[in-house]
């Protein structure tokens, strides 16, 4: 599993989510461990070996959870997601390589929200398998919103994101997997 750094546990960032690559570029995601969290914390690691932070102020309803990046195939757009029970995704423009980002780390605004039209629960990670298309597992050991527990998710979009709310068809495609040598 991946080990946050020290220079970003000392300052209380304490749990790392399912990072994704883009164009080289390696996108890590960091959640604050200290009592009332008011942001989360997004590294971006080039090519040449440089890092840039991200942070990201909450908004409204938003939980301080940062399970996951996935990058869309353009670059232009980053998909969050959190953990508990979920109606949607969160969508930033990507650090670096969407235009409207400082290049050397700074604030990163909510950009728009993936809506989906079926909750899910405690997603652990998320790929696009196409721009319309992400691939998503979940980490739900009940059956109350699917008849089958730990998911794996198909979330097909109307057209690839562009920059404004979308709204994603939530396909169960079964359980994932569960063979492993940890208990």
């Amino acid at each position: 599993t991946p080990h946050v750094p020290a220079d970003l546990a000392a300052q209380s960032w304490t749990h790392i989510g399912d990072p994704d690559s883009s164009r080289g570029d390696i996108f890590d995601n960091f959640q604050y461990g200290g009592s009332n969290p008011t942001s989360k914390l997004f590294r971006v690691t080039t090519p040449s070996g440089a890092t840039y932070q991200y942070t990201h102020t909450l908004v409204s309803g938003e939980e301080m959870n940062n399970s996951w990046v996935a990058v869309s195939p353009d670059s232009h757009w980053m998909v969050n997601g959190e953990w508990d029970t979920m109606t949607r995704f969160l969508v930033f423009p990507t650090p670096i390589l969407n235009p409207s980002t400082p290049q050397t780390g700074g604030a990163l605004d909510l950009g728009f929200q993936l809506n989906l039209d079926h909750p899910v629960r405690d997603i652990q990670g998320c790929t696009f398998f196409s721009a319309t298309k992400l691939l998503c597992a979940a980490d739900d050991p009940d059956t109350d919103l699917f008849p089958n527990a730990k998911q794996l998710l198909e979330i097909d979009l109307p057209s690839a994101l562009s920059g404004s709310d979308i709204t994603g068809h939530v396909v169960n495609l079964g359980q994932l997997p569960l063979n492993s040598i940890c208990s």
